[in-house]
């Protein structure tokens, strides 16, 4: 219930309590009965006021607007808002949501993302793309071989959610670079990839992360791209793989690769356009005051 609202109801409330007190009764069954006359008044009061605004937001729902908080751990990544402006619980700029109201609600849950993170990775490799699916409203979780905590570019330290033992499934599979041999020359890491690759929907890499899903056999065929200084490097690697320099990202349909550090963010940006729209993208983008972003600065093979 708005402010205004609370102090309408409250105002007509006392002049009613004053009305009935201006007789001059005093008595202790007076008072009792003014005070549940007041009580249910306002209860009255206060559901009309509630199915006012419940239908004003309906109404905005219905023409397809909503407003969402950023993922930040509190209860309002669960909240919906009917308004822009800023999140009451944590300040963050709400996002816009179109909503199409024929979509099933089973059908708007978002993609999980599985973020594998080896000894040595990048930092921005992982980080941009993070905060870009993250502001999605994307579920992400972090694995690496074991729950040890590993070191990105010997200053930040990561305690991964889960290892390669107790992972959950993921519809999306992401892999970074920076001492990507750390994945890619373990056995089991290319293993536990391979054991993915039919429930997994998309594979996604940054950079030198290329590489380990070279290895787990996903790029055969493909057309793919990674970090400028490796692509002589990932050619010999994979023969029959088209590797391209001077392209952002390459989408293949179901892998998607992009070239290094934050060209990751590109990448990002596209998938999120190809399972939200161009319009979710764009905003994103601009929350992270990511101007460079050109949807067309990557090599689009299949949807």
């Amino acid at each position: 219930m708005c402010p205004v609202a609370i102090r309408q109801v409250f105002a007509l409330l006392l002049q009613e309590g004053r009305q009935i007190n201006e007789t001059g009764i005093c008595m202790e069954t007076t008072r009792i009965k003014t005070l549940d006359y007041l009580l249910k008044k306002l209860a009255v009061l206060s559901l009309v006021i509630l199915l006012i605004a419940n239908a004003n937001a309906q109404k905005l729902i219905g023409n397809g607007i909503t407003y969402y908080c950023p993922p930040c751990g509190r209860i309002c990544d669960q909240t919906e808002f009917t308004k822009p402006g800023e999140c009451y619980y944590c300040a963050m700029t709400l996002l816009r949501r179109e909503i199409n109201v024929t979509t099933n609600m089973k059908n708007m849950k978002q993609p999980t993302i599985c973020f594998y993170l080896q000894e040595g990775v990048e930092v921005l490799d992982f980080a941009g793309p993070m905060e870009a699916f993250a502001y999605a409203g994307y579920s992400i979780f972090t694995v690496s071989k074991t729950r040890d905590p590993i070191t990105s570019q010997g200053v930040l330290k990561v305690i991964p959610d889960f290892s390669i033992k107790d992972a959950p499934p993921a519809d999306i599979m992401a892999f970074f670079g920076g001492n990507s041999g750390n994945a890619y020359n373990e056995p089991d890491v290319i293993s536990w990839i391979k054991s993915r690759a039919e429930q997994t929907k998309y594979f996604f890499s940054v950079c030198s992360g290329a590489f380990i899903l070279g290895r787990a056999g996903l790029l055969e065929g493909q057309t793919v791209t990674t970090f400028h200084t490796r692509i002589e490097e990932l050619r010999k690697e994979l023969p029959n793989t088209i590797v391209l320099s001077n392209v952002r990202f390459v989408d293949n349909g179901r892998v998607i690769t992009t070239a290094g550090v934050s060209a990751g963010i590109d990448g990002a940006l596209h998938l999120i356009v190809k399972l939200n729209g161009e319009k979710m993208a764009r905003e994103v983008a601009q929350y992270m005051e990511y101007d460079k972003w050109s949807p067309k600065d990557g090599l689009i093979l299949s949807k």
